[in-house]
């Protein structure tokens, strides 16, 4: 398998806290989880379906080692003075990744456990995007015999 990239427009959203609460049901208590980010499950729909386009429903399977290199890019603020070339705000790199490599579980590799090496940084750029790459890890390690096997995803296109 070669690398496979593909690139998401829109504003990057990172994967905040959840917020766990108890709803009363008809047999007792029930937990629910929600996200304080309410734009995260759009921004991931779409990350999802990019990548299985890219993907072509093919997948990485276990126990093949996975590689991702990501960059962030964000609007820079109007007000941001132009001697800073750096993003240090907010959004943290760490909850963007969390976001992106839960996005792809499924789609791009089967648990995101398989990923051994993560490049991941945020600048600013017009417009919003999210630009991947995901490949089979080489690694002295692990045996490439075979490299990777393609399965079949349920709803993807062939």
């Amino acid at each position: 398998m070669s690398d496979v990239t593909f690139t998401v427009f829109g504003r990057p959203q990172p994967q905040g806290s959840t917020r766990p609460f108890t709803v009363k049901t008809k047999s007792g208590f029930k937990t629910v989880v929600t996200s304080a980010n309410k734009n995260l499950k759009p921004w991931r729909q779409e990350l999802a379906w990019v990548a299985g386009q890219a993907m072509a429903g093919e997948i990485i399977v276990r126990p093949h080692p996975v590689s991702i290199s990501v960059e962030f890019y964000f609007d820079r603020p109007a007000s941001l003075p132009k001697k800073i070339r750096v993003n240090t705000k907010r959004p943290d790199l760490d909850k963007l990744c969390r976001a992106l490599c839960d996005s792809l579980i499924g789609i791009c590799y089967e648990d995101d456990s398989q990923i051994v090496r993560l490049c991941a940084s945020k600048a600013y750029g017009a417009p919003e995007r999210t630009e991947v790459r995901v490949s089979v890890e080489d690694s002295p390690l692990f045996d490439p015999k075979p490299s990777w096997r393609a399965i079949e995803v349920e709803g993807a296109p062939v």
